[in-house]
């Protein structure tokens, strides 16, 4: 309440109090205290708690009042059925955030994070080459390098772990995936350019007792996933989380003798721990986690025992071994529920060890990362601050075929974020943070966001911010290695292999309206959105026979534009479809270029229908996702042999995924489903596969599906 007055409802603990006909809420502590946002027209308090009448006061003035609830006579059995939408747009967010929720991950073969977003217009996924089979995401028209990718707002897949990270983290671990486009907060860090992804796993205390998933594919991929949760103490909880996966099918599709997708077998097994003392204020979670992973690819004949090193069959492979761990401690001060602080710590080894043909790659990354996180409020809880520090360390060992690119990164730095909230129509976080840096030296990370609403259901968003990073040139472009390309990196005395670190200013404006049509409700969004480099390290594979790493010289820019629409068709019945627009060219040295395997244009729709939840749990659920994917430029193949040369332009290409789930109650369902329903297949996907040890010799070069149709199917079983 304004000037910090509180109302006393006599020492109970978690009744929650509304103003009326608004959203503006608090919940009690132990002792009955809480503290409201607070404007002259609100006057009357709804005071809620289970087993009392829930009752409704007039507050005259903001004199502590003393207030006494009735408990209910007779209490009866009401059973309250509500549904969370699997996609939540956020309306009263200053930033342009969205979350996804575990329903929408149900929707698709979401095995793992990188899966996660086929059901997603913000999120663009495509494959790197054409011999991992690894998905990779981009948003506003920018690889996922330029994107903060965050483990309950712990960064998590950067360094060494950017190319395959986000298939360490198993879909069933994930509870919510929390979506911001444009400048990100300056709590977690300075890196964010285009955005910031943020996982939420699934916490010990809600999560089922048990829960079983079992996956089959017919391109012979299988997946395992098991939870287990129990119960310490009144105040303790653990999980145990185990995720398998296995692909030992050889497939060879397009008869290029190559395989379609690699051998591979991955062991990931993380522990964690919850602890809650709501009375007190203090909630902890700590996770310690391992994985290994193991791929094999390239020619069907390859023998690694025989042929490693060798130019008798042409193949690679990548085995990664990855522990971390990390807590997080947090306190709200319980006579202040406005007012917290929180502490967080987390140590990763990433470890890879790998060769493409006969360019060896292996990189070992030990990262330390820490963040202090004070919040409260200047007056009232209208006006919000975070505020800490933060240190990370980052230790890489990284050996290119013979030569040695190890290096050392730390980074001290502060941060203050102000956020204001009318209440009403408008708000406005501004944040800023100063670093320390050993390689990119002292900066400064200004963001700042902007919420308007200029009439009932619609709101104006807008955000410009600046992030800087330095690129890590061969972990974030591995398919390369893939290739007979030669690497050439022009070495101007920086810090990040002889380059300058990457800088760029991001701007963003955003408009989402709310509607009724037809009795349904839907809603529609235009965003635009604008990144402006300041230096860029630039990858350059104009030239067949090379790929080159140079410092921007010049302008690179990535404009998007995006327009969607979700309508509720009929009761059950949903569409989401969306229509987005890329121009994003840099400055080569040969000129001013549209970004390569990059399309203009993308249509996505996806319809979802589900029958109504019978009592005893049973349910149908169907989902078809369409997507058209434009032409797309192609890098230059112009200097190869004819039979090695591929057009300037791709062709467009649609895409069609459905899956039907049956629930037969609370604690089992099976589903079936299919990716590429079209059987959208590239031809050639790799340059000279007859001459793998020729100059001519490139799998990178991937702009649409290369093994067609797939059909797969699972279970899922859980004990509550």
């Amino acid at each position: 309440m304004d000037k910090n007055n509180s109302i006393d409802n006599a020492g109970i603990s978690g009744a929650t109090v509304h103003w009326l006909h608004t959203n503006v809420s608090a919940v009690t502590n132990e002792k009955g205290w809480f503290t409201i946002a607070y404007k002259e027209e609100f006057k009357k308090l709804v005071v809620n708690y289970l087993g009392y009448k829930t009752d409704t006061i007039t507050i005259n003035s903001l004199e502590p009042i003393h207030h006494f609830l009735t408990a209910e006579s007779e209490l009866e059995e009401v059973t309250i059925n509500t549904r969370r939408k699997a996609t939540q747009k956020s309306f009263f967010s200053t930033a342009n955030m969205f979350t996804v929720n575990a329903e929408e991950l149900l929707k698709a073969a979401c095995c793992n994070l990188a899966e996660s977003f086929e059901t997603n217009p913000s999120i663009d996924v495509s494959f790197s080459d054409a011999l991992t089979g690894t998905k990779q995401i981009q948003m506003l028209g920018l690889t996922s390098p330029y994107l903060l990718i965050t483990q309950e707002n712990i960064p998590s897949i950067r360094g060494a772990s950017q190319a395959f990270g986000l298939t360490f983290t198993p879909g069933t671990w994930v509870e919510s995936i929390q979506i911001s486009k444009g400048a990100g907060s300056v709590v977690n860090g300075f890196e964010s350019i285009s955005g910031q992804i943020n996982a939420e796993l699934v916490k010990p205390f809600s999560d089922n007792k048990f829960f079983l998933n079992a996956f089959g594919s017919a391109n012979g991929r299988f997946e395992l996933n098991t939870h287990f949760n129990e119960k310490v103490s009144e105040k303790w909880q653990t999980g145990l989380y185990v995720h398998g996966n296995y692909t030992g099918q050889k497939f060879d599709m397009n008869d290029d003798n190559f395989l379609d997708m690699p051998i591979s077998n991955q062991i990931n097994v993380m522990n964690r721990w919850q602890f809650t003392d709501a009375e007190k204020g203090w909630v902890s979670f700590i996770n310690v986690r391992f994985l290994k992973d193991e791929k094999q690819t390239g020619e069907l004949n390859f023998n690694p025992k025989i042929d490693k090193g060798t130019t008798n069959y042409w193949g690679s492979e990548i085995d990664t071994k990855r522990f971390e761990t990390s807590a997080k401690l947090g306190y709200v001060f319980p006579e202040m529920p406005f007012q917290s602080i929180g502490f967080q710590i987390a140590y990763s080894n990433h470890e890879q060890d790998s060769y493409f043909g006969l360019n060896i790659y292996d990189i070992q990354h030990e990262s330390v990362y820490s963040n202090i996180i004070f919040n409260s409020i200047i007056g009232d809880t209208r006006n919000k601050f975070r505020t800490g520090i933060s240190f990370t360390y980052d230790q890489f060992n990284e050996l290119v075929n013979t030569t040695d690119f190890s290096r050392m990164e730390n980074d001290f730095g502060a941060f203050f974020e102000y956020a204001f909230d009318n209440l009403d129509n408008f708000s406005l976080t501004a944040g800023v943070r100063i670093d320390r840096h050993n390689l990119l030296g002292t900066f400064i990370t200004p963001r700042l966001h902007l919420r308007y609403v200029p009439w009932e259901k619609g709101a104006f968003r807008a955000s410009v911010g600046r992030g800087k990073r330095s690129a890590n040139i061969f972990a974030e472009n591995q398919q390369l290695f893939a290739s007979s390309r030669q690497i050439n990196i022009d070495d101007i005395g920086g810090n990040i292999y002889g380059l300058n670190p990457e800088i760029a200013w991001n701007y963003g404006v955003s408009y989402l309206q709310r509607f009724n049509l037809f009795d349904k409700k839907g809603d529609i969004t235009f965003d635009f959105y604008q990144t402006n480099f300041q230096n860029q390290v630039v990858v350059d594979w104009e030239n067949p026979q090379e790929i080159s790493f140079y410092d921007l010289n010049g302008k690179s820019s990535a404009n998007s534009f995006q327009v969607e629409v979700n309508y509720t068709l009929a009761e059950q019945l949903n569409l989401r479809t969306a229509y987005k627009y890329f121009d994003i060219s840099t400055d080569f040295k040969n000129g001013n270029l549209q970004k390569p395997i990059q399309p203009q244009n993308r249509f996505f729709a996806n319809i979802s229908y589900e029958t109504y939840l019978e009592d005893d749990g049973k349910q149908w659920r169907f989902d078809v996702t369409f997507n058209n994917i434009g032409k797309q430029r192609l890098p230059n193949t112009s200097s190869n042999p004819a039979q090695y040369q591929l057009p300037v332009y791709s062709d467009a290409y649609q895409l069609l995924n459905s899956q039907i789930t049956k629930v037969f109650s609370n604690k089992f369902e099976v589903y079936i489903g299919a990716e590429n329903l079209t059987n959208v297949q590239q031809k050639n996907p790799i340059l000279a596969s007859d001459a793998p040890f020729s100059p001519y010799f490139d799998s990178t070069i991937v702009y649409s599906p290369i093994f067609g149709r797939t059909i797969y199917a699972g279970l899922r079983f859980k004990i509550k």
